[in-house]
């Protein structure tokens, strides 16, 4: 399809659905195949290159259609990368009410033991019959107490590897034996969760993937995860930045850290760009190892710009009503929020550590750093 048949198939999309409610305009550019445009068609796409999107979604916003990515962010960022790659083509089902938001997902995967280490999970599931029992705790589940489906990686062979002793499932979070506790964090929102699985019963055809293949499922979200949030950047001088300049001209525009604020905005705008090329060079391929670089340079960007407009603030500053956030959500434009909120950036999705060493390993191909043989299995590894 050339780019100008494109401008047309999504002019007469925009033609049929205009006055159209959110939720059903949502659905027929789904079935438009303008959702995922690299997809198949049936499944959200029109088997087009993943470039060719962002063609789509600048005509649909210059008429105002909005998508669902605020609402659920794990369902279209990680969860509908991995149905697509791994699932079957019933599982492939649940790409739809995902675009539409219909059905919010959340992502279970870190534990209270196993957060930067991932594949040392413990969550159990064991063969009950034709189906499987869950037992374990989940933390940092971001969106759980609002999530209607939540994709898990339990441990299905302990005496496996720890990589390859895991495998993925689909759970409704209202399923017996789910429980959801939100956490409270810094900016006294509650964003994050644990969640606890006791006895949850999954038939097999719940399983996404094969049975220890977990990491390979895993491994595809994080890396759109990382993705999503390393090419995040938004418009010129938007986002973080664009709160630290307004911060910088409302706070008297002090001229002693001008020079500071720019060396600020010339990294953020160099990170974007370097992130529109990063997204033209693997167009096709998907996301890999070399978003972890842009993703842990954006959160450590991002912190420093949140400092800076943080200190701007002088003694108003250490003022914050987390009160104010409990149930309506924090205003954007609050530098204080966002500071608070920028101290998970260079958690979520990966620690710094974690990614450092991926690029080291994976993008550099340095030598492995000491440990045990990847071999050792899961249940011989002191925990």
């Amino acid at each position: 399809m050339t780019g100008d048949e494109l401008r047309q198939w999504v002019a007469g999309f925009i033609r049929d659905t205009d006055g159209t409610d959110r939720v059903a305009a949502l659905g027929a550019q789904f079935d438009a195949g303008l959702a995922w445009v690299h997809h198949p068609p049936g499944a959200g796409g029109l088997g087009l290159g993943p470039d060719r999107q962002a063609e789509v979604d600048a005509a649909l916003a210059a008429v105002g259609r909005l998508g669902s990515w605020e609402r659920n962010p794990m369902g279209i960022g990680m969860v509908a990368p991995a149905l697509m790659a791994h699932g079957t083509p019933a599982q492939r089902g649940l790409l739809r009410p995902i675009f539409t938001a219909e059905h919010i997902w959340c992502q279970l995967f870190s534990e209270p033991g196993a957060g930067s280490d991932i594949a040392g999970l413990a969550t159990r599931a064991v063969r009950d019959g034709d189906g499987w029992v869950v037992d374990g705790q989940k933390t940092w589940t971001s969106l759980a107490h609002t999530s209607r489906f939540g994709l898990a990686l339990t441990r299905t062979d302990p005496g496996a590897p720890k990589h390859a002793g895991l495998t993925a499932f689909l759970i409704d979070m209202r399923a017996a034996g789910v429980q959801v506790r939100p956490l409270r964090d810094l900016t006294g929102g509650t964003h994050f969760n644990e969640v606890f699985l006791d006895g949850v019963r999954l038939a097999d055809d719940a399983r996404l993937g094969d049975v220890g293949a977990g990491w390979a499922v895993a491994t595809t979200m994080l890396a759109s995860e990382r993705a999503v949030i390393g090419g995040s950047g938004g418009d010129r001088g938007s986002g973080a930045i664009a709160l630290a300049v307004d911060t910088w001209r409302r706070t008297g525009a002090d001229p002693g850290r001008r020079a500071e604020l720019t060396r600020l905005w010339v990294e953020a705008e160099v990170l974007r760009l370097t992130a529109l090329r990063d997204a033209e060079t693997r167009a096709g391929s998907g996301p890999g190892p070399a978003g972890s670089g842009l993703k842990l340079r954006r959160a450590l960007l991002e912190q420093r710009i949140a400092r800076f407009a943080l200190e701007l603030l002088g003694p108003a500053g250490l003022v914050y009503d987390a009160d104010a956030v409990r149930d309506g959500g924090p205003a954007p434009d609050d530098p204080v929020w966002t500071w608070l909120q920028s101290q998970a950036y260079t958690i979520a999705g990966g620690t710094s550590d974690v990614l450092r060493t991926i690029i080291g390993e994976r993008v550099l191909h340095l030598p492995r750093e000491p440990g045990l043989p990847r071999d050792t299995p899961w249940s011989q590894i002191p925990r």
